[in-house]
């Protein structure tokens, strides 16, 4: 078995759509091969949702076939949260959910990602299982055992209605003014019923998606627009998702951002009080040091994986604790859902501001974040670059620049042509310095080995 997957990335097979692997036939194939694999020869069903980029009906319909010819029966559930589609995947008791979804990228990119029927992304063995059929001549099943496609009815209701149940029904929302940005993606026509419905006044914005305007200048990826819109409206705070609603970011009433790390700091110290943490909290080498520094003054354990939630994921399962998640806003709560998921975690957030009658501004200040910066650097072949002789040299120099008050982490990304140079520490100027030189002997770098 190969070290390295062929086609899938760290969140399933993801690039520009019409270039390889992000292409219709692609896709066939695709859907052909994983129905192979996760369902064997007993057929079953399969759910494909997607986010609301223009790529995704001719990407879905090409899976729809290749489902077919491998004797699944499809259902196609239309833009969809991806966690929507593995909360269904589960309760519905199909044998794989797909989500065609480039996330937070612009709508030019597409991807394609999996869960299981248990509604969990795939282990690495089912992947490369189903990469090395991709190599295989495509067959189809005979006529009498070819799947079908069908409906099922009120689709966005059932995960509407699951998300409020994630919620303590002795709270509500009544009282409470929110602004939600739905960052023009899955969750335009889900988030706003949601909240409206736990008694919240809601003020959507950015929530009528037309197929191009996917994550542009709005969603938890760029929260400016939802900053304007809670002071403007005199709202209590506003809540950010990106794309397909795993992620989550908020507002609070002053305008200022609460990140992931403040997210998840807040979950889990509500979790503690309430008796309902497992062990301890999962976080990533991107959480910020003042997370770390939070958790042991509440004795709270606290590791760290590599940047990805299927990393974050890995790391629950083996350790069997319950929360964990990342700076960018992909809250894991497996208390409650089978992955990462916006809104639920952003309920999770409401109720603990139910329970304490705090604001959002004074709940975060239980966590001092240290001075981050991280500076992202546009490169083609960002994994040969990290480890080149220049780079590392000067990561070495850095490190030893900061006297051991700060940490750097280099990185190439998993779903973007980039490399993120992230930098943290006491003195804000000091890592701003380190950070810009960083990130020029890396652009320097990556111009020499073209």
């Amino acid at each position: 078995m190969s070290a390295h997957r062929k086609y899938f990335g760290t969140d399933g097979v993801r690039g520009r759509t019409g270039t390889f692997p992000i292409t219709a036939e692609f896709a066939l194939k695709l859907g052909w091969a994983a129905g192979k694999v996760l369902a064997q020869e007993d057929g079953g069903m399969v759910l494909i949702g997607q986010d609301t980029r223009v790529s995704g009906d001719m990407l879905s319909a090409a899976l729809k076939a290749g489902f077919l010819a491998a004797g699944l029966d499809v259902y196609l559930l239309g833009a969809m949260p991806t966690p929507g589609v593995a909360y269904l995947t589960h309760s519905l008791a199909a044998k794989v959910g797909v989500v065609v979804s480039a996330s937070h990228n612009p709508y030019y990119d597409n991807g394609i990602k999996f869960f299981n029927a248990q509604g969990k992304k795939l282990p690495d063995v089912i992947e490369y299982q189903i990469e090395e059929l991709l190599d295989t001549p495509m067959t189809t099943v005979a006529p009498h055992k070819m799947g079908q496609a069908k409906l099922i009815g009120d689709i966005p209701g059932r995960y509407i209605e699951f998300c409020k149940n994630t919620f303590l029904k002795s709270y509500d929302l009544k009282g409470m003014k929110i602004v939600i940005d739905c960052a023009q993606g899955a969750t335009s026509h889900i988030a706003p019923a949601v909240f409206t419905e736990l008694g919240a006044e809601v003020i959507a914005i950015h929530h009528t998606p037309d197929g191009f305007n996917i994550n542009e200048n709005c969603g938890s990826t760029h929260p400016q627009a939802l900053q304007q819109a809670v002071l403007a409206h005199n709202a209590d705070l506003g809540i950010a998702f990106d794309g397909d609603g795993d992620r989550v970011l908020f507002i609070d009433d002053q305008g200022e951002m609460v990140d992931g790390d403040e997210l998840l700091f807040i979950i889990a110290r509500a979790y503690q009080e309430k008796g309902l943490l497992t062990g301890g909290v999962v976080g990533t080498q991107m959480s910020n040091l003042g997370l770390e520094n939070a958790f042991k003054a509440l004795n709270i354990a606290f590791v760290r994986t590599d940047v990805g939630d299927r990393y974050v994921m890995d790391a629950l399962l083996q350790t069997g604790w319950n929360l964990g998640g990342e700076s960018s806003g992909h809250i894991i709560c497996l208390d409650k859902t089978t992955t990462g998921d916006g809104i639920v975690s952003a309920l999770q957030v409401l109720e603990q501001l139910c329970h304490t009658k705090q604001k959002l501004h004074t709940l975060k200040k239980g966590m001092v974040k240290c001075a981050q910066i991280l500076v992202n650097v546009p490169v083609a072949n960002g994994k040969e670059i990290v480890q080149t002789a220049v780079v590392q040299q000067f990561c070495q120099q850095a490190e030893e620049s900061l006297e051991r008050r700060g940490r750097i982490l280099l990185r190439a990304s998993g779903t973007e042509p980039l490399v993120r140079v992230m930098v943290e520490g006491e003195d804000a100027s000091l890592i701003r310095e380190v950070a810009d030189s960083l990130a020029a002997v890396v652009a320097t770098a990556a111009t020499r080995l073209r």
